[in-house]
């Protein structure tokens, strides 16, 4: 049995008002509805959430929008689900006829269907929000021959890493691990772990360095004797204890200028960046590359990449994805100088700042190449790129997916909201230009 779809009857449906009758049919989220092909999601999930046994899957409709609304709107998944009872906007624009009083979900199910679907889905998501914005003339076929890329930090949700934090947190999480396995320590070093971590941050706040790096040795050679002590009392660990051992044996071995380090216990993915910025000099995520188009800044792609790689070398897989979700390869690819000494496709040309002795069109067209900057700017202050929630490398690259789909609902939103606006300011002006006493008007009309 595959997903249900959503109710279309009732036993009190000739006592109930629909939806398009309460609201506003010009509204902006009413007209985006209108322009997503909801069929296809169904042929395309459907077969993901066939089975025989249990309750029907939810609507594949319902979960689309709603991972839709929560990126456009910079939502949770707690407060999609609870915005969507208050607001019959949303509820339309998730495919219900009448009002429901009811959550459509639990917020689990959320993480769930992102499960399910996998990165190859959120992409799926990002192509119909590229569609939509062909459909609602955002952008014109032209736009999608010059593109801008990029390259961003996506932050994890993790607290700041520091050692004496991280060493007490591992010491914590590994004797409570064998605890619940049943291995009884010779200590745990409870107390003296929690003041010693405590000593750490004051030292660091007054500056007092030796005394520090004092703390954080203590700390160190306490977690050292923990790991050595559940390994030998440990003779078929766990799946969960084995994983933690794991992590803290990474986290004592590493070094202050080592490689593959470790900056947060329940994200080990995490990796540090170095942007060049003066208000955050270092950032705790993953390194995320994106495609825009030059002209009207429309997202056409965006990937993560892990293992920071040269921006130069995430060209390829860049144009691959515009590609593929666009159906066109772009002719043009504006970048900064982050990507010098990489060779585009055959049949691009790859369009580098501060390039000298270019003709006049060129020259006016490279100055575009800033207008990927807002838009990141954008899908940080009013999208969710500035943190992410996900866990693992997928949730990594899902987030940053249905990031770029939200920001070009967006987008569309805005511009389905502004339309209305200049018809109405070119109907009046039209008809200023036309009524009696106008120059324009005819003669009889001015007699």
């Amino acid at each position: 049995m595959g997903p249900k779809p959503p109710g279309e009857s009732s036993d009190q449906d000739l006592f109930r008002t629909e939806l398009v009758n309460l609201i506003n049919q010009k509204h902006e989220l009413v007209r985006l509805a209108a322009l997503i092909d909801w069929e296809v999601f169904a042929q395309q999930w459907g077969p993901k959430f066939e089975t025989t046994t249990g309750r029907p899957a939810l609507s594949t409709r319902l979960m689309a929008s709603l991972l839709y609304l929560k990126h456009v709107y910079a939502l949770s998944d707690e407060q999609v689900c609870e915005r969507w009872v208050e607001n019959p906007y949303y509820q339309h624009f998730s495919g219900e006829r009448y009002f429901q009083h009811e959550l459509p979900c639990d917020p689990s199910s959320l993480v769930r269907w992102r499960q399910r679907i996998g990165e190859e889905g959120c992409e799926w998501l990002l192509e119909h929000s590229i569609e939509a914005a062909r459909k609602a003339g955002v952008i014109k076929s032209e736009s999608l021959r010059t593109i801008v890329v990029d390259t961003t930090v996506q932050p994890k949700a993790i607290a700041h890493p520091t050692d004496s934090r991280l060493l007490n947190r591992a010491r914590e999480h590994l004797v409570a691990a064998a605890k619940g396995a049943g291995i009884a320590l010779r200590q745990s070093y409870a107390r003296v772990g929690k003041a010693a971590e405590r000593q750490a941050g004051r030292y660091a706040h007054a500056k007092q360095w030796k005394r520090m790096r004092r703390e954080i040795r203590r700390l160190r050679t306490w977690l050292g004797r923990v790991i050595r002590d559940v390994k030998r009392k440990a003779i078929e660990p766990s799946t969960d204890l084995r994983r933690k051992l794991e992590l803290a044996q990474r986290l004592h071995a590493q070094q202050r200028d080592g490689k593959n380090k470790l900056y947060a216990l329940h994200a080990p993915e995490v990796e540090c960046l170095a942007k060049g910025k003066a208000r955050t000099p270092y950032e705790f995520g993953v390194k995320v590359s994106l495609a825009v188009t030059a002209r009207e800044g429309l997202v056409v792609g965006m990937r993560s990449m892990p293992g920071s790689p040269y921006d130069g070398h995430t060209l390829g897989d860049q144009l691959e994805q515009v590609e593929i979700l666009t159906g066109a390869q772009p002719s043009m690819v504006l970048a900064d100088r982050g990507y010098r000494g990489v060779q585009a496709p055959e049949g691009t040309q790859l369009l580098l700042s501060h390039t000298r002795r270019l003709p006049p069109r060129l020259k006016r067209l490279l100055k575009r190449r800033q207008a990927i900057e807002p838009v990141i700017g954008h899908m940080k202050a009013d999208g969710l790129l500035d943190k992410n929630w996900l866990k693992g490398a997928l949730g990594d690259a899902m987030h940053a997916l249905l990031c770029g789909a939200g920001h070009n609902l967006r987008l569309v939103l805005a511009h389905l909201r502004v339309l209305p606006f200049l018809v109405a300011v070119l109907v009046r002006h039209l008809w200023t230009l036309i009524s009696p006493g106008s120059l324009l008007a005819p003669a009889t009309a001015r007699r």
